[in-house]
């Protein structure tokens, strides 16, 4: 399958989720969440769809069964809005790069705290 138009099918899937989980969902479980990917695989069946989701590990987990109970609902708005023949199964996930800042922060902290302390004992 072309990568050109499964690019730009991510594309477009990314815009379309993002205003629809923002803005149109009325669902008082999806708390703040943000759209920052979206992989289409190569035969366009499946994309994963990768959200910024607050800390709270409970409101994110309420926010993903949330959206997985909205899936259907957003692929036939999805099918409705792109004109697309096939919209792909999509599966949400939250971000892990926008997860793991905080836990790569406090190891970068540790490990500064941890060196000069080394040096002291090499010293010796």
């Amino acid at each position: 399958m072309d990568t050109h138009r499964a690019e730009r099918v991510s594309q477009a899937l990314l815009e379309e989720l993002g205003e629809m989980i923002s803005y149109e969902l009325s669902d008082p479980r999806i708390g703040e969440a943000t759209v920052t990917e979206v992989l289409v695989s190569p035969d366009m069946r499946q994309a994963q769809v990768r959200l910024h989701l607050s800390d709270d590990a409970d409101a994110r987990e309420q926010t993903i069964r949330a959206l997985d109970g909205a899936r259907q609902f957003l692929r036939h708005q999805l099918a409705e809005r792109l004109n697309l023949y096939r919209v792909p199964d999509l599966h949400f996930e939250p971000d892990v790069s926008s997860g793991g800042v905080g836990r790569i922060e406090h190891l970068l902290k540790r490990v500064r705290r941890g060196r000069p302390r080394d040096e002291e004992h090499s010293a010796s």
